[in-house]
C-alpha cells in the first residue's frame, strides 16, 4: 500500500484499533524545499508548515505573527465605526450603561476588555450575565427590561445578541440603545440594533468571520481609542493601553476552538505571551488555584483556565467568570479563583454521570449505529454539562453528538451539540427551527445549542440524519489520523518537540503535530485513575524509550491492546514536554495505534 503524501494507508494502517485510517499529511514537494532553504527549517518541520497550507509569502509571517502585520482596519466591520462613536459618546456624556455577556469563557473575556477598558476611562460598568438555567442563552425583553429599571440607557451584548430579534424589538419599544458585539453565524436581516458589529453577518466584508467575540471586541478597543483620540479625549492624558488586555482576546481565541489562522494566530500567540507575565489578577488567581505554572500555552488556556472559568456559567453563578477576568483586586480575585475551582470540581462529577448515562442509552438502546448523528436525551441531565458530554461523546463515536437535558416539569429540553469536522452543525440546527422542530437553537459550524420539545426529539433526530448524510459520508472518509512525522523513541528528543514548537499556538486550522512510531514495544502499561494508561514504548533493540500515556483509554480496543503489551505496535501521538523533576523531557500522548499484523 502507498504511503505516499496524502495517501490513505500510511504505516499500510487503513484501519486502526480504533477503526480508523492513518495518512501523512499532503505537502507540496517544491514548497517544502523553499521552506527549508528560506527560513532554515528542519525537512520535517518546513513539511508540516507546507502541509497546513502556508505558501512561500506567508511563512513568514505564520512563523512570527504580529499584529503590527495582520490587524484590520476595525472600519472593514459593518457598524465599527458607529459602536465606536455611540461608545466613546457614551463615555463623553457619562451615560448609564451596561455590559451583557453570554456565560462562557468568550463572553467573560469580551466582557472583561470592554470593563477594563471604561475603568481606564474613568467609568465603572456593571456586567449582567443571564442564568443559563433560568434565563437562557442570550438578551431577552425581561432582561433588557430590567436592566432598564435599574437606570441602563444603552447595553452593549458580548458574545450574543446577533440573533435577538425578539429582545432587540422590546429595547426599541423601551426606550434602551443596544450596540451589539458577535461572532455567531447570521441569517436574513439583522435585528434592530443601533450597531451590530459581527465578522459573520451576511454584508460583513472584514473577511474575519473566524474571530470569537473576544478578537471582535478587542479591535472594537482599538476603534474606540481612534475614535475617542479623533475627539482629543487623550489631549494631556495616556490612551488606554490595549496591549495589556490581549491575553483575554487570546483566552476567547483559545476557548472558543476558533480558527488559529491569520489575525486570529497574530492574536493568540501574542496574547498568550501577555498573559505568561500573569498581570491580570484572576488569571493568576486562577492559575495558582489550579496548582499550575510556567508560561502560558494554549494547554493553560483551554485545559486549565477555560474550564474552570466556565464553571460558573455551567453549574455556579452565571457571572462569576466575567468577575474574575474584570477585578483588579487580588483578594477578589483569589475567592473567586477558589468558588470557580470547587464549581469545577463538582462539575466533573455531574458531567461523568451524563456521560455514562449517555452511553448506557446509545448503546442499550439500540440506537442506529450508522446514523450520521446521534441525539440522546435523559432526564434532569444538567444543561450546563450536556455540550461538554456531547465533545466527549463526539470523541468516542466519531460523528456529531447532541446531548438533551429534559426537564418534564416544564416540558422542554435544552440541548448542546458538538460537529465532526467537515459537518456543519449550526446550519443543520438553524434548519431544524426553521421547520419548526425547535423552540430555540442556531450556532456555528462546530457547536450548536438547542431548545426542544421532548416530543419532538424523534422527529428532530431523523430530520438531522437526513440532513446531514451527506456531509457525513464525505467527513467520515475524510476521518484519518492525519500524521506529520514517523519518528523513533531514540529520535522523539525534547528539541524535536522545541522544533515544532515554531509552529504553536496550536488549534482549528493548525493542528498540532502528530507523530508516529513504527514496530514499538509496550513495554510496563499500567493502569491509571480515571481509566488513563501509562507505558513505556521502545525500538526494536530496546535501546529508543519513550514515555507515552493513553487518556481515558480504558474501555477501548485501544486501552486493552497497550495493557497486553506483547507484540509490536504502531502508535501515533502528540509530543508533550515532561518536566518532572527537571528532566526536560517529553512523552507522547498515544491518540491511535495499530496492530502491524492487522491494520491493512
Amino acid at each position: 500500500m502507498a504511503d505516499g503524501p496524502g495517501e490513505v494507508g500510511f504505516l499500510g494502517v487503513r484501519r486502526s484499533l480504533l477503526g480508523r485510517a492513518w495518512r501523512r499529511r499532503p505537502a507540496d514537494a517544491a514548497l517544502v524545499r523553499d521552506h527549508q532553504l528560506r527560513h532554515g527549517l528542519s525537512e520535517p518541520l518546513a513539511r508540516a508548515l507546507a502541509s497546513r497550507g502556508i505558501g512561500a509569502d506567508a511563512a513568514a509571517d505564520f512563523l512570527s505573527p504580529t499584529l503590527k502585520a495582520q490587524f484590520p482596519d476595525p472600519s472593514t466591520f459593518r457598524d465599527m465605526d458607529r459602536a465606536a462613536e455611540i461608545l466613546v459618546d457614551a463615555a463623553e456624556r457619562g451615560r448609564p450603561m451596561a455590559v451583557f455577556a453570554d456565560y462562557d469563557v468568550d463572553g467573560a473575556s469580551s466582557a472583561a476588555q470592554l470593563v477594563r477598558w471604561f475603568r481606564a476611562m474613568g467609568r465603572d460598568l456593571p456586567i449582567y450575565v443571564p442564568d443559563r438555567i433560568t434565563e437562557g442563552y442570550g438578551p431577552s425583553p425581561a432582561a433588557f427590561r430590567r436592566l432598564k429599571e435599574q437606570g441602563a440607557e444603552l447595553v452593549v451584548t458580548v458574545d450574543c445578541g446577533a440573533a435577538a430579534h425578539d429582545a432587540l424589538i422590546a429595547a426599541g419599544q423601551i426606550g434602551l440603545e443596544v450596540v451589539v458585539v458577535d461572532h455567531h453565524l447570521m441569517r436574513g436581516d439583522p435585528p434592530p440594533a443601533a450597531a451590530l458589529v459581527n465578522p459573520n453577518r451576511p454584508d460583513d466584508e472584514s473577511g474575519q468571520g473566524h474571530l470569537a467575540a473576544a478578537g471582535v471586541t478587542f479591535v472594537l478597543l482599538a476603534a474606540l481609542n481612534r475614535e475617542a483620540r479623533r475627539r482629543g479625549l487623550f489631549e494631556g492624558r495616556e490612551a488606554p493601553d490595549i496591549m495589556q488586555w490581549l491575553d483575554l482576546a487570546a483566552m476567547g481565541a483559545v476557548c472558543d476552538v476558533t480558527s488559529l489562522t491569520g489575525f486570529n494566530r497574530a492574536v493568540a500567540a501574542q496574547g498568550l505571551r501577555v498573559m505568561s507575565g500573569w498581570r491580570n489578577p484572576g488569571l493568576k488567581a486562577l492559575l495558582d488555584v489550579a496548582g499550575a505554572q510556567g508560561p502560558a500555552t494554549t494547554f493553560h488556556a483551554g485545559f486549565i483556565l477555560g474550564p474552570r472559568i466556565n464553571a460558573g456559567g455551567r453549574i455556579g453563578r452565571s457571572d462569576l467568570g466575567a468577575r474574575l477576568l474584570s477585578t483588579d483586586d487580588p483578594l477578589e480575585a483569589a475567592a473567586l479563583a477558589a468558588e470557580l475551582n470547587e464549581l469545577n470540581a463538582s462539575r466533573k462529577e455531574v458531567e461523568k454521570a451524563v456521560i455514562d448515562e449517555a452511553v448506557g442509552f446509545i448503546e442499550r438502546d439500540n440506537l442506529d449505529p450508522d446514523a450520521p448523528v446521534i441525539v440522546v436525551a435523559g432526564d434532569d441531565w444538567h444543561p450546563g454539562v450536556v455540550g461538554i458530554a456531547a465533545a466527549r461523546l463526539r470523541e468516542r463515536y466519531r460523528k456529531p453528538v447532541i446531548v438533551v437535558g429534559v426537564d418534564r416539569p416544564s416540558d422542554t429540553g435544552k440541548g448542546s451539540g458538538r460537529s465532526q469536522p467537515g459537518v456543519n452543525l449550526g446550519r443543520v440546527v438553524q434548519a431544524a427551527f426553521d421547520e419548526g422542530l425547535l423552540l430555540a437553537g442556531g450556532g456555528h459550524a462546530m457547536a450548536a445549542g438547542l431548545t426542544v420539545r421532548p416530543a419532538m426529539i424523534p422527529e428532530l433526530r431523523a430530520f438531522l440524519a437526513d440532513r446531514l448524510k451527506d456531509e457525513m459520508v464525505d467527513a467520515a472518509a475524510a476521518d484519518a489520523v492525519e500524521i506529520d512525522a514517523l519518528v523513533s523513541p531514540a529520535g522523539a528528543t525534547r528539541a524535536l518537540w522545541n522544533d515544532f514548537q515554531r509552529l504553536a499556538p496550536f488549534g482549528p486550522g493548525n493542528p498540532e503535530p502528530v507523530f508516529a512510531v513504527s514496530d514499538a514495544r509496550v513495554d510496563r502499561p499500567m493502569m491509571m485513575k480515571g481509566g488513563h494508561i501509562r507505558c513505556t514504548l521502545l525500538d526494536a533493540g530496546g535501546s529508543g524509550r519513550l514515555k507515552a500515556v493513553a487518556w481515558r483509554a480504558e474501555d477501548t480496543e485501544l486501552g486493552a491492546r497497550l495493557m497486553a503489551g506483547g507484540s509490536a505496535l504502531h502508535v501515533v501521538g502528540r509530543l508533550k514536554p515532561d518536566d518532572w523533576q527537571g528532566r526536560e523531557g517529553v512523552q507522547l500522548e498515544i491518540e491511535d495505534a495499530a496492530d502491524p499484523r492487522m491494520a491493512g
